[in-house]
């Protein structure tokens, strides 16, 4: 019989068996109350999960620093690791910029430049350049870096810029130059932030693509460009910036220690907000970092140390919550006094919402004063603003050859699809930077099969259905199901055919069963209700043990089918180190490990062949890599490629999919690729 045919076979006996069994009646619920949904379920279930990874990885951040020493010897590790997650390592060639002023206006004092720069070819960055009209010598510099503020008028983007004006005026103003640069995603040039958030391009995952790299390096070309200036004293430059302004700001901060001083204002909080309560839904991908290292935030704002660092907030901010600013700050604190510059360090809270409001605005000015001008003199004027958008544009006429509305598609290079697989040494070099890269977020002890739980055994006509759960990650208890001759019909020279289901699969397998309430019917009642027909009609099944399994969230896991729930889902998978694909990989891994242990079994000799179809063709492919024991995998469906493939982190930059079917060959042999 082929396995196609046998999978129909196992669909139909299981099909019938549970809707004649009448088993969805009643229920013994080890998840949740009865009449709980298993959607429901499934929701609690991930986020119970989101809860218990995010508190590891606040109890891990920085806990191993005790010394100064400690924070000395690994910093710029922790730099370098910033620097990957920012698609950053190797940085970028630092090319000419190409700067260019296309004009200047001037109003009370104030000059400002209209400026751009190419950070790297084509990747244009509109800016204005804010100076006094009279300069006699070098002065303190500051990059204003701009937050979501959209100016648009009539189809035009002024860029965010405009939005902002009002801070580089009163720098120049009060003795400073500031270059205010627009983001890709609201500037003149229009890019985008929101991959992920609201396109779909969950294809950025795997090319460890984030566009808060693209700004990170933006501001470190402006740095350059301060550099190069005669009115810039070179070794006096601050960054500053609000929202996403305040996050480019912490990026620039941690990684370029040119700059002397750094206030971000509401531009970070711990990781517990943006996972657990919920406000990675409130920001775009420009964000955060991919986070392959398993950072909480303040490991981030610790780099700054022991530079003079504002950290700067509102108290009723709903996307930076006031609780998470205070942990961090917590935490950052101890990095400082490890210096003994605790003084450098200040955390102010004003109240307010997410808002520039003129408190957060005088503090912030007051501590560059401090630090760059030494200067402790009361702030006696305003930050307004002093130009129309039409005054401040930089372009009269877009350029041809701008690469800011594709950048996500060449920033962070790809492997090159004609590389070659060459034996098992590069298949497992290539497997350890897939751990290091994409799978870093897997528990140390996924080389263990999982333990087992049995719900329920039925016999019925020469077929035993055992019903069991594998525990594969806590709180993760994932349903397995074995369908295998008696014992007086049990062959010994039989294979195990293992079908891996995604939420397609499991429909199409089990249908509506409930999971749930398997174990309030009692055997009796579900023996009388299996249909006489099997025991006539089923012959084959009866010599063939099939199992079928299901990761985390599919069937009774499987959490909100609701699109802009499970986006942001996916979105905290990422925020942990981890993707939601990569953890049921792992699923997959422990289920087939557990297979290769389970008693009921051990006594075969035949080959064990693995199926899957679309998406759990996929996780089988990803899991063979990892699993030895597995004589044949039968993939359908399986994607094309990378891009069109649920996400992994950093995969691309290792390996491309073709690659990964090639390994799982090498290692496996019979490995069957088809389409329906």
């Amino acid at each position: 019989m082929s396995s196609t045919l046998r999978l129909f076979v196992a669909h139909f006996v299981l099909l019938s068996f549970f809707f004649s069994a009448g088993i969805c009646d009643a229920a013994d619920d080890p998840a949740g109350s009865s009449d709980q949904t298993e959607s429901s379920r499934g929701d609690d279930l991930v986020h119970q999960y989101f809860a218990e990874q995010t508190r590891q990885i606040r109890d891990r951040c920085l806990s191993d620093v005790q010394a100064l020493d400690d924070w000395t010897q690994h910093r710029e590790l922790y730099r370098s690791q910033l620097l990957d997650m920012l698609g950053l390592n190797p940085m970028p060639p630092r090319g000419d910029l190409q700067t260019t002023v296309t004009g200047q206006v001037q109003r009370e004092g104030v000059v400002v430049e209209k400026i751009h720069f190419q950070s790297l070819p084509g990747l244009y960055v509109t800016g204005n350049l804010y100076r006094p009209a009279k300069v006699d010598e070098p002065l303190p510099a500051i990059l204003y870096v701009c937050g979501h503020g959209k100016v648009v008028e009539d189809g035009v983007s002024y860029g965010n810029k405009v939005h902002y004006q009002h801070h580089g005026a009163w720098f120049a103003r009060n003795g400073y130059v500031c270059l205010v640069i627009d983001t890709i995603q609201l500037g003149e040039i229009e890019g985008t932030h929101h991959g992920t958030y609201r396109k779909g391009m969950w294809w950025w995952n795997n090319r460890g693509y984030t566009p808060a790299g693209v700004e990170a390096w933006n501001c470190l070309r402006a740095i350059d460009l301060l550099q190069s200036r005669d009115d810039v004293d070179s070794e006096r430059i601050g960054v500053t910036g609000r929202s996403g302004g305040g996050v480019y700001s912490w990026w620039s901060a941690a990684i370029d220690p040119r700059i002397k001083v750094a206030v971000p204002v509401a531009g970070i909080t711990n990781m517990k907000n943006h996972v657990v309560d919920g406000c990675v839904s409130g920001h775009c991908d420009c964000m955060y970092m991919v986070n392959t290292h398993r950072w909480d935030f303040a490991k981030v704002a610790a780099l700054v140390a022991p530079r003079p660092l504002l950290i700067s907030n509102t108290d009723r901010d709903s996307i930076f919550p006031l609780d998470g600013v205070v942990d961090l700050h917590s935490q950052v604190r101890q990095i400082y006094a490890l210096y003994d510059a605790e003084p450098n360090l200040g955390l102010q809270i004003t109240s307010g919402p997410h808002q520039d409001t003129q408190e957060l605005r005088v503090h912030a000015f007051r501590w560059f004063n401090k630090y760059l001008r030494d200067d402790e003199s009361l702030i006696e004027s305003v930050a307004r603003p002093l130009f129309t958008p039409q005054e401040l544009k930089v372009f009269d006429r877009l350029p041809g050859d701008q690469r800011v509305t594709t950048i996500h598609e060449t920033f962070v290079p790809p492997a090159s699809a004609d590389q070659t697989i060459d034996g098992p040494d590069d298949v497992s070099k290539k497997v350890r930077k897939l751990l290091e890269l994409t799978f870093a977020g897997w528990p140390d002890d996924g080389d263990k099969p999982a333990p087992l739980t049995s719900l329920r055994t039925v016999q019925h006509s020469g077929v035993e259905v055992d019903f069991l759960e594998y525990h594969s990650q806590s709180p993760y208890r994932l349903p397995m199901v074995l369908v295998r001759p008696t014992d007086q019909n049990r062959g010994t020279e039989s294979s195990v055919d293992v079908h891996v289901l995604d939420e397609d699969g499991w429909q199409s397998t089990f249908g509506d069963f409930d999971w749930y309430r398997i174990n309030q019917t009692t055997a009796t009642d579900l023996v009388k209700a299996l249909p006489d027909a099997w025991a006539d009609s089923k012959q084959s099944i009866r010599k063939q043990p099939t199992l079928f399994v299901a990761p985390r969230g599919v069937g009774p896991t499987q959490w909100t089918r609701d699109e802009r729930p499970r986006t942001h889902i996916r979105r905290r998978f990422m925020l942990l180190g981890q993707t939601a694909a990569g953890m049921q990989v792992y699923d997959v891994i422990r289920a087939l490990r557990s297979v290769q242990n389970m008693d009921r079994l051990s006594a075969l000799t035949g080959p064990t062949v693995v199926h899957g179809q679309g998406d759990a063709a996929f996780w089988v492919l990803w899991a063979s890599l990892f699993v030895d024991g597995i004589d044949e995998l039968h993939l359908r469906d399986l994607p094309s490629s990378n891009r069109q493939a649920p996400d992994l982190l950093n995969v691309s930059r290792v390996v491309q999919l073709p690659h990964v079917i090639d390994m799982a060959r090498q290692r496996i042999g019979n490995v069957h690729v088809s389409r329906q």
